[in-house]
């Protein structure tokens, strides 16, 4: 006997929602998933009328959705924004040129602006160049500092108010665990923000409209709503320290389905007690953007692959910051340890 949808009670349910069990069908499905964005996005007081909003988009499931749903939105309850896609071309052959022409496809079925910056334009360097030269074991933090600094300087060519970007549910909690793990207090404290205020010139304010969205509905909705999205993983990322805590928090998930939302409530109430020292946020000497050092990460790694040294920017040496800035060479012993790699 088929199951009746738990919410109009007259249609037949298609799917039962990983994060309240209903069974539902698609059409009750579909409201549900866009009131509960919505809710997020007015209780938050994300927007204000008026602002331009840059939706960072990279072809994924996540992104494709974002900005789906915020049209979507923006045209029900006249939220009044005016919206755009970024996107980051970082150089990966095989990966992100085909992901890149599904923003393209987005761009013309959204009909929304769309703008593009690469990391070849921006720091000479492609990903599948820094490869070449770092190997695969710390690339992706090459990546994440790249595209950071990357999606702020498009959104400054762009002109716009906030940076939207796709982090979901599942994220969220992977990074509240990443941080817990590598006792990262100064950014457990702020990962679970749903919005970050601007940290300075050349920061835009961000924020995560889909960040109670699990990622399983997000594919459902994605699969019944028949959008056009590129679902291939990053070919560079096999390695990421981020698989790990992803891996720990589906079997967290398949035991206890609420796992995902206790960790983010577990984040987002910490307290650290008075007396912990935190890094102080002040700006890169080099570049001007935000960095709690003399250089800002994405300078040292940047000085690292042009000096032909890319363990520069992988742990801490901050001692040899002032070195860099005053063009001083490096010792012998310094710039061997430096150069050894781990593949």
């Amino acid at each position: 006997m088929p199951v009746l949808c738990s919410s109009c009670v007259d249609k037949r349910a298609v799917l039962k929602r990983p994060k309240t069990g209903h069974s539902l069908c698609k059409e009750c499905f579909f409201w549900a998933f866009e009131e509960e964005v919505h809710q997020t996005i007015v209780t938050a007081k994300l927007f204000k009328h008026g602002e331009t909003i840059g939706i960072a988009a990279s072809g994924g499931k996540d992104s494709t959705v974002l900005a789906h749903v915020m049209k979507l939105l923006n045209e029900r309850y006249n939220y009044g924004l005016e919206l755009m896609l970024l996107s980051v071309d970082e150089g990966i052959t095989g990966y992100r040129d085909d992901s890149l022409e599904t923003v393209k496809r987005n761009q013309q079925q959204y009909e929304l602006p769309l703008k593009i910056v690469s990391y070849e334009e921006l720091y000479g360097w492609t990903m599948d160049a820094i490869v070449k030269q770092v190997g695969l074991k710390n690339n992706c933090t090459f990546c994440g500092v790249f595209r950071r600094q990357a999606l702020d300087r498009g959104a400054i060519m762009l002109k716009v108010d906030k940076i939207c970007t796709g982090h979901n549910a599942d994220d969220v909690a992977e990074t509240v665990l990443m941080n817990v793990l590598r006792g990262d207090i100064a950014r457990l404290r702020r990962c679970t923000a749903i919005a970050t205020a601007s940290e300075g010139d050349g920061v835009v304010p961000r924020c995560k409209p889909l960040k109670y969205a699990y990622e399983k509905e997000i594919v459902l909705y994605a699969y019944f709503k028949k959008l056009d999205y590129f679902s291939t993983e990053c070919i560079y990322s096999p390695n990421a320290y981020r698989g790990y805590a992803r891996t720990f928090l589906k079997d967290l998930e398949s035991v206890r389905p609420s796992s995902i939302m206790d960790v983010i409530h577990s984040g987002e109430n910490l307290s650290v007690r008075e007396g912990v020292k935190m890094p102080v946020q002040g700006t890169c000497n080099r570049c001007g953007y935000i960095s709690s050092q003399a250089l800002c990460k994405s300078c040292v790694l940047l000085e690292g692959l042009n000096r032909g040294l890319p363990k520069l920017g992988i742990g801490k040496h901050h001692r040899l910051h002032n070195k860099i800035l005053s063009q001083q060479p490096l010792t012998e012993k310094e710039e061997r340890k430096l150069k050894s790699v781990d593949f």
